[in-house]
């Protein structure tokens, strides 16, 4: 073997195992996040009666709206899931169309979501106003923040797929984008079930 052929090879190893390690990395991040959204949640289930006075979520929610934020973020999904078929098939015109999708979507979710906290607090039922809104803000805005993240990754992925082109490591890092955005739609799943459906009929 020459070694122009054992310097790639060995160049070839060292990327692979960054990429092992990455995985691994993002993984542990993965569930050090259901952990803080665990904490989270149990902390809106202690506090989630204490309205001290105030509206609770029965009086403030408006389960209409909150569908349409959930069937924008649950088609993101779909759409995010379509884009990574496209990048397994190398074609990136399809992965940059699915990608601008979902971003739109998502940022159609988040618009909705600070629309309904802009109104909230107009409304006088801030996060000062009792324990139970303390918990919620703090709740839904973490996932928030969180899709703003996650936004802004998928911006970036796609500057970088639309100059790089799909290389095995844009691929990848399109992966590990796509479990980050599917993990947020879980969650949300969660909030819409336990804060906003339960809440709403007074459970």
């Amino acid at each position: 073997m020459s070694e122009t052929a054992a310097a790639a090879a060995l160049e070839l190893r060292r990327e692979h195992e960054a990429t092992e390690k990455t995985v691994i990395g993002f993984w542990v991040y993965l569930m050090t996040d259901c952990v803080l959204f665990a904490s989270l949640f149990a902390v809106y289930a202690v506090l989630h009666g204490n309205t001290f006075g105030g509206p609770s979520g029965r009086e403030l929610f408006k389960l209409p709206y909150v569908l349409i934020e959930t069937f924008a973020l649950l088609t993101s999904s779909f759409t995010c899931g379509l884009a990574m078929l496209a990048a397994q098939r190398r074609a990136k015109h399809e992965v940059l169309f699915w990608l601008g999708v979902t971003f739109l979507l998502g940022l159609t979710f988040l618009v909705l979501e600070l629309h309904e906290f802009r109104n909230l607090v107009l409304d006088g039922n801030s996060w000062r106003r009792s324990g139970f809104l303390s918990s919620y803000f703090t709740l839904v805005a973490t996932h928030g923040l969180h899709i703003t993240f996650g936004l802004i990754w998928m911006a970036v992925m796609c500057l970088y797929t639309w100059k790089r082109g799909l290389t095995d490591s844009i691929r990848k890092r399109l992966t590990l984008l796509s479990l980050f955005w599917h993990f947020l739609d879980v969650i949300w799943i969660f909030i819409f079930t336990i804060v906003y459906l339960y809440g709403s009929i007074g459970i």
